[in-house]
């Protein structure tokens, strides 16, 4: 930073390595466009350290008449200092469902809807008339697999495995599996979206990884922070008017996930929900989102919830 506080950087190239530095609307983002450690390199004079989170993301070291920096991780790093908004909800409709779905992914296609119900011995892929809870398809995982998130792009459903690393592909049609895919960098499946182009998907930690839907390669990802925290354990995920919306397990709520820097810039406080299902034993968290574009509304429910909300933001 120069003295009369403008940002004083130019890119560092080398060997096809490059690092650029973002400004976006109170945003800054540092992005790398290699798995390797990046470089870039800043005017003599400049900070030499950068932290976020009380951890170290970059370091300069003086070479000359300028600065030359190394960069401590891969993907895309996030700076966000605005806390995100708070949103209220208001229910539209309740629809009835199974009380034993136990839901990890959800989605609408043409206006139809698709779920991924989990747990071992128990996982299926399942279509769904919303209006009364009837299942029109369904298909049963092997014992091995736990079922987790699904998403649905050009007639095909990507579902996805917990910790068995390994997703599949369907025809919608008739749900014959066309493919699988193992994962390569990503830990675990947990959430999946698309926005019409590429896949995104979460892992458990604070990464959402962005895959090619044609042969489903993570080519890279995105680092989901608050203007506090990193966000970990996002869980079913929702592309809605290009946003990701998102569960994190064991919180009440959707977070609101800007997908071009990972800032989250607003939280759905859904707390209220669950006590307007029926009360069991075996009731478990919020989980699952679906946006209908045809009535322009989200679609939420639970792990073992009776219902199935439709709901509206409120600002």
């Amino acid at each position: 930073q120069s003295n009369n506080g403008n940002i004083r950087i130019r890119n560092y190239d080398t060997n096809g390595s490059r690092m650029h530095l973002y400004l976006q609307s109170e945003v800054v983002q540092l992005r790398s466009h290699t798995n390797n450690h990046s470089m870039i390199s800043a005017f003599a004079g400049a900070q030499t350290e950068l932290y976020y989170n009380n951890t170290k993301r970059f370091e300069t070291t003086n070479t000359g008449s300028t600065v030359t920096g190394s960069l401590f991780t891969t993907g895309n790093i996030s700076i966000n200092n605005v806390a995100p908004k708070i949103y209220d909800y208001e229910i539209i409709n309740e629809f009835p469902r199974s009380i034993n779905s136990y839901t990890q992914g959800l989605e609408f296609y043409n206006d139809t809807l698709y779920e991924s119900l989990g747990r071992y011995g128990q996982s299926k892929l399942v279509k769904v008339e919303f209006r009364t809870g009837k299942k029109l398809k369904e298909i049963n995982l092997a014992s091995e697999y736990f079922a987790e998130g699904i998403t649905i792009l050009n007639n095909k459903i990507f579902q996805l495995t917990w910790k068995e690393k390994v997703g599949f592909v369907y025809d919608i049609d008739n749900f014959n599996k066309i493919n699988s895919f193992e994962y390569e960098n990503s830990l675990e499946g947990w959430g999946i979206c698309n926005n019409g182009i590429k896949l995104y998907k979460s892992d458990g930690t604070e990464k959402i990884w962005l895959l090619d839907p044609e042969n489903l390669k993570e080519e890279n990802y995105i680092e989901i922070y608050t203007n506090k925290n990193k966000v970990v354990g996002l869980n079913e995920l929702e592309w809605i008017n290009g946003k990701i919306y998102a569960n994190r397990y064991l919180f009440d709520g959707i977070a609101i996930i800007n997908p071009e820097n990972g800032a989250i810039e607003g939280v759905i406080n859904l707390s209220t929900l669950k006590n307007k299902v029926t009360q069991h034993e075996n009731l478990d968290v919020i989980n699952g989102i679906a946006y209908n574009k045809k009535r322009n509304s989200i679609f939420v429910t639970g792990k073992m919830w009776d219902k199935l909300f439709e709901i509206r933001i409120k600002n």
